[in-house]
């Protein structure tokens, strides 16, 4: 995987743009850190590319709730408790 500078895609695009298609991904970075990721994509695998990518967010997402959930000791409360929680949330939506 082929990480390019903010700097580099403004002031190289078309070496970039050429060079996609090979690297398949490529990570932008702004000062050292990572922010965007560039993956080639064409007609006919625009939805699908998408799907991933959103189901792949969502995976994640789900994985850090699990991971704070554990932290916080949900993962010992009692069917009891679990609704408790469920009402409460309920409760305050409405």
């Amino acid at each position: 995987m082929k990480f390019i500078t903010v700097r580099d895609l403004r002031t190289s695009p078309a070496k970039i743009w050429k060079e996609l298609p090979e690297e398949q991904e490529m990570v932008i970075t702004n000062n050292g850190k990572p922010i965007a990721l560039l993956t080639p994509i064409g007609d006919s695998n625009l939805e699908e590319t998408l799907s991933s990518i959103r189901q792949a967010r969502a995976m994640n997402a789900v994985k850090l709730m699990q991971q704070i959930s554990l932290k916080k000791g949900n993962d010992k409360m009692s069917i009891d408790e679990i609704e408790e929680e469920i009402r409460k949330a309920r409760q305050e939506s409405r």
